[in-house]
């Protein structure tokens, strides 16, 4: 599309983060860059009950969740469900997270951080080549 935006892949994230503050500052940040925030919760059994009964583009997910189960268990249900997830961290990411995650955001990032980061994995979704913006890692799909 010559002089146009192209369409963007990723419209509807599904935010699990445990601490709120991070929550709600998210929210604000994906609403102001126009995505639709489809729910914000802080556990791996809520976020599955969502994402079988709605569609969601992305899931951007901390590592850590409340509850027994972890951000990274979280992945593996996404991605049988095809749906990409990005985590958001400041911890070490554990080395099997990095096989069914897109990428990973490290905490703390401003709010450019996140849009850029956005962009990078609605492109990678795309099948378009892309170099990882400040702070975020893209991980290779499996099977490349």
């Amino acid at each position: 599309m010559l002089f146009g935006k192209r369409k963007r892949i990723v419209k509807r994230i599904l935010i699990v983060e445990d601490e709120p503050l991070t929550a709600f500052d998210n929210e604000v940040m994906l609403a102001d860059m126009g995505y639709e925030v489809v729910a914000t919760l802080d556990s791996f059994d809520q976020a599955i009950a969502l994402i079988d009964r709605e569609d969601v583009d992305l899931v951007l997910s901390d590592v850590r969740l409340t509850g027994k189960r972890s951000g990274v268990d979280l992945a593996n249900a996404a991605a049988n469900r095809g749906i990409p997830v990005l985590f958001s961290t400041g911890r070490d990411l554990p080395a099997q997270a990095k096989s069914k995650a897109i990428g990973c955001l490290k905490k703390p990032y401003s709010e450019r951080q996140l849009k850029n980061a956005l962009e990078a994995v609605d492109k990678l979704l795309g099948g378009e080549t892309v170099k990882a913006p400040k702070g975020l890692e893209l991980f290779p799909p499996a099977d490349s």
